[in-house]
């Protein structure tokens, strides 16, 4: 396995040191991106190939994972386009439709979608994927493989899914911290200090997040057990519920998919 990122940002630095966990060589690895400290990082921290721009050296990778921002993708696949020969592409750009892509790569479709999360940082991650018709069952294995590195995987059946993906598990950290801020804030209003309300308020979300992961019951049911009529958890869930908190998170996760697609507008007519 032989994977060239361009682009050397967390996600990617995150991925090359996953799949060197799992034993790909350093020497089958390798990134482009036009800050030279940023190389420098890369290849002193993972021992990896670098190079400055893109060339001929990209035929020397079996596959090519698009790591950049939505807004520049369009330049960098352009620039890419020369050199594809049977390569696999992997974008994980947010929005950028496939076919955009492989309109910018002079009509090269064996184009794979990924998008995924922050958790990736720490191996904990959840990578929504969609491949282009062009895509065959070895690119498909590839492709999974690679964000396999950083979590779990989930193969969407058409490439319109992975704005959907984008907007639960793709912004979903986000949700999440929000979640554990307002948590920590009350514990802080209730006369704990800053490092108590944050170990409390972290504690019980990764706790209960682990417990969901580890049952096949209902989350329903799991939060049934914690409430008991007319105790303590009863009187928050009804205060949430006069809030309408559950729809305002339904509502703001579908204005995170509205936007997902409107990027894809946005970036890909271009």
């Amino acid at each position: 396995m032989k994977i060239l990122f361009i682009g050397g940002g967390n996600m990617a630095s995150a991925l090359i040191g996953g799949l060197l966990k799992r034993g790909v060589a350093a020497n089958g690895l390798g990134a482009i991106d036009p800050n030279a400290n940023t190389l420098v990082h890369l290849a002193t921290q993972f021992g990896i190939k670098t190079y400055g721009a893109v060339g001929p050296h990209l035929q020397d990778f079996d596959a090519i994972v698009l790591a950049v921002k939505p807004q520049v993708l369009k330049e960098v696949a352009t620039a890419l386009a020369p050199f594809i020969g049977t390569q696999l592409i992997i974008s994980i750009a947010a929005g950028i439709r496939g076919i955009d892509i492989a309109r910018w790569l002079g009509g090269y479709a064996r184009i794979v979608r990924a998008m995924p999360n922050t958790p990736a940082l720490i191996g904990m991650g959840v990578t929504g994927l969609a491949a282009l018709p062009d895509v065959d069952e070895a690119g498909r294995a590839l492709a999974g493989e690679v964000l396999a590195a950083v979590g779990q995987v989930v193969w969407c059946k058409a490439e319109s899914d992975i704005d959907a993906v984008t907007a639960i598990s793709g912004s979903g950290p986000a949700y999440v911290f929000y979640f554990i801020e307002a948590l920590q804030q009350a514990a802080l209003e209730l006369g704990f200090d800053a490092e108590q309300a944050r170990k409390l308020a972290v504690s019980t979300f990764t706790g209960a997040a682990q417990l969901a992961a580890q049952t096949l019951e209902p989350i329903g049911t799991l939060r049934e057990r914690v409430t008991s009529k007319g105790g303590t958890t009863a009187a928050a869930l009804a205060s949430f519920e006069t809030d309408q908190v559950g729809t305002a998170i339904a509502r703001g996760a579908l204005a995170a998919h509205h936007r997902a697609e409107a990027m894809g507008d946005e970036f890909g007519n271009a």
